[in-house]
């Protein structure tokens, strides 16, 4: 049954008054749009007296599925399977996840509150009142991947340096990073450092999500016609853009959503390039076999010795058991044949030798807050030996092509 009663008046409280608020009649409902802080206790008063002192039907939230389901259980990682991961090539976006969430571990403890408090005081308040809550944010895998699908390569290195930076930093975080969880966006503020500069991926972060917000509120609203009044909770850096959206959308929201959840395809010049450089590397080991066969033991030599042995070297340098180190060093080479990368192999070699305890996926939160413990935690310490080995195998294949092009030529 909807709530047909009359709302009170807004709130007069400091706490609220504080807080960004919009106000908007759509769709025969009223939406109250708070904009919080994402490490503010101050915006997790607010969502709790606005709830107190408003009725309310329903609960809207900038969260989606698995960013809500690691607020409810922050150790849900426990539940990963690492076999299925690497398999299933989603190491990078793992990784990536662990590191950003270290980055946000160290705020909160600086700043002595978990971020996101106030959308858990949003489900919290939601289910206590026996009101839906409508989960509105896109799913944070599809956005990371439009994001990184959208920028040039130049700008991914700059990704990869930063997040990398993140795990070697011993200071304390900036005041500037603290601002920015204050006054915008959770996913904005861990790239704010190049967002500004790369357009794409500000597109695929903030404008987005806001259009993407605005559709799913649109959807649920005219789905749920007993539905009149909603509280919307979300990140201050996403208030002006939300309500915009809301204020021009049209009367397809379905299509739009469909649209943004869409993820472009991965450009096919990287796969060309890496299989024509190894299709050129055993060209030139060929014709050296043709030219003389010490010549072509000499360059087949080279690729075994520098593939091989550079993947070795990642794995020494990831803290991997002897054996891993010896299986990058022996799949490394025949990457013709290879079904999976290296990295994949050497992952599941160290995963079979030492197999992550209870206690390892306990205390992975904790361990990635300092840079050691990637390696000191063996679920960590798996996910860098994939990403290190690969990069020595690539690293290996381009110097030995290199070197191979110079004997023969």
């Amino acid at each position: 049954m909807p709530n047909d009663t009359l709302s009170p008046s807004p709130s007069t409280d400091d706490t609220i008054d504080s807080q960004p608020l919009e106000r908007l009649q759509l769709w025969g409902a009223e939406l109250v749009i708070l904009g919080t802080a994402h490490v503010s206790r101050a915006s997790v008063q607010a969502v709790e007296q606005l709830l107190a002192t408003e009725v309310f039907d329903a609960v809207a939230i900038e969260l989606c599925e698995t960013r809500a389901a690691g607020i409810r259980d922050p150790d849900q990682v426990r539940q990963m399977d690492l076999f299925q991961v690497i398999r299933q090539g989603k190491v990078g976006m793992v990784a990536a996840s662990l590191a950003l969430a270290a980055f946000q571990r160290r705020l909160a403890e600086r700043l002595d509150i978990e971020p996101g408090a106030e959308m858990r005081a949003a489900m919290d308040g939601a289910e206590s009142r026996a009101i839906p809550y409508w989960l509105i944010d896109r799913e944070v895998g599809t956005t990371l991947r439009r994001a990184w699908r959208g920028v040039r390569f130049r700008e991914r290195l700059v990704i990869l340096s930063n997040l990398a930076g993140s795990l070697f930093s011993k200071d304390d975080p900036e005041q500037e990073d603290i601002e920015a969880l204050k006054n915008g966006d959770m996913l904005e503020s861990a790239f704010a450092e190049f967002a500004q500069d790369a357009s794409s991926l500000y597109t695929a972060l903030i404008d987005e999500r806001d259009t993407y917000m605005a559709a799913r509120l649109q959807q649920q609203i005219e789905i749920n016609p007993e539905i009149h009044r909603v509280l919307v909770v979300i990140g201050a850096g996403h208030l002006s853009g939300l309500v915009k959206q809301l204020q021009k959308a049209d009367s397809d929201p379905v299509s739009k959503l469909q649209k943004l959840d869409r993820i472009p395809p991965a450009p096919s010049w990287p796969k060309w390039l890496a299989f024509g450089t190894v299709a050129a590397v055993f060209a030139l080991i060929g014709y050296a076999f043709y030219q003389s066969p010490q010549l072509g033991i000499s360059a087949l030599r080279d690729w075994i010795v520098l593939t091989g042995g550079l993947a070795a070297v990642g794995a020494l340098a990831a803290g991997a058991h002897p054996i891993t180190i010896v299986v990058s060093f022996v799949t490394a080479p025949f990457k013709p044949i290879r079904i999976l990368p290296t990295g994949a192999f050497a992952a599941m070699s160290e995963l079979a030798i030492r197999r992550p305890q209870v206690a390892d996926f306990e205390a992975l939160r904790q361990d990635l807050s300092n840079w050691r413990g990637w390696w000191r935690n063996r679920v960590a310490r798996t996910l860098l030996i994939f990403i290190l080995v690969n990069l020595g195998t690539i690293a290996g294949e381009y110097i030995a092509g290199i070197h191979i092009l110079r004997a023969v030529l």
